[in-house]
């Protein structure tokens, strides 16, 4: 056996390894080598794999920002507080769109009892940094110019538009957003260190494809916009949850940036999931430890939007 092999880190959950062994049969562990389009076919049908029923009495409404920014209103059954979520997807910058998250924004909504607004962001490498960031961003501006408050979220390439923009907000005296959420955040973290190396063969993400989906946005390095990490002063941010995955490579991220949040004065909570792997969210109806990780993220957003 190669030794790589050998030595890949694993979780021992029953669950979360049957949910990695059926996200293969539809993504292959090497995806990256394909085209983008066949990388998109391989991901809607991934997606389309987890999707999940609608909450009872859950709208949608679809909208265009600006004349041209895709975006989902999620509006639940019972809405009990103004305040908004902003969901912005993951998927390396490359794959995802409004329908790749739509089960998820739908049972945050539900749960939190808020309405939620997902975003379409322009993909790489058609469109490279900051075409995803400036479209989250325009959506954000649109989301707060009605005086209601926000809570923006967002998981792994979303988590880092998500603390990107709201970076951008505090930098531009942008007020209303009373709370961020990141879910498995790449950050910006050094490649050749911590979690990087430990789980550079971690199942469902290695360090190479952060590598690959880095050189695809073509972000600049060192900017906080886009590597939140390069940010010195994260005072005067808003409460956060953060939340991890043992088994990923973009592990060190969530824990560095909740601390350096938590060093700042920031109201931090940080929970890390440790029997998971990356985009874990789509496990949480065949995981028993991504259902009671969804559950805690899906609390967390409630008390941010003030449900809880």
């Amino acid at each position: 056996m190669d030794d790589r092999l050998r030595t890949k880190p694993m979780p021992s959950e029953p669950g979360i390894l049957a949910f990695h062994r059926r996200c293969e049969d539809f993504y292959p562990a090497d995806a990256v080598d394909a085209s983008i389009g066949q990388q998109r076919k391989w991901y809607d049908a991934l997606c389309a794999e987890f999707d999940a029923p609608s909450p009872a009495g859950l709208t949608r409404e679809d909208a265009l920002v600006d004349g041209r920014i895709k975006i989902r209103r999620y509006r639940p059954a019972t809405v009990s507080t103004k305040t908004r979520i902003y969901y912005i997807h993951g998927g390396g910058f490359v794959v995802g769109s409004l329908d790749s998250h739509d089960a998820i924004c739908a049972e945050l909504a539900d749960f939190a009892q808020a309405e939620l607004v997902s975003v379409d962001y322009r993909l790489a490498p058609e469109h490279v940094w900051p075409a995803a960031f400036d479209d989250s961003y325009a959506v954000l501006q649109d989301l707060l110019a009605d005086g209601r408050p926000v809570v923006v979220a967002g998981d792994s390439a979303g988590g880092n538009l998500t603390a990107g923009i709201v970076l951008k907000a505090r930098a531009e005296g942008l007020s209303g957003i009373v709370g961020q959420v990141l879910i498995y955040a790449g950050l910006g973290g050094d490649l050749v260190s911590g979690s990087y190396v430990e789980m550079a063969e971690a199942p469902g993400l290695t360090t190479a494809d952060v590598g690959y989906y880095r050189d695809i946005l073509k972000a600049p390095s060192g900017n906080p916009f886009a590597a939140p990490l390069a940010e010195t002063d994260l005072s005067g941010l808003p409460p956060s949850y953060i939340t991890g995955a043992f088994f990923d490579p973009l592990r060190d991220d969530a824990r560095i940036y909740a601390a350096r949040l938590a060093s700042a004065g920031v109201n931090v909570t940080f929970r890390e999931e440790p029997q998971m792997i990356h985009a874990w969210l789509r496990a949480r109806h065949m995981s028993e430890g991504a259902r009671e990780g969804f559950k805690r993220l899906a609390e967390g957003v409630a008390i941010l939007v003030g449900t809880r």
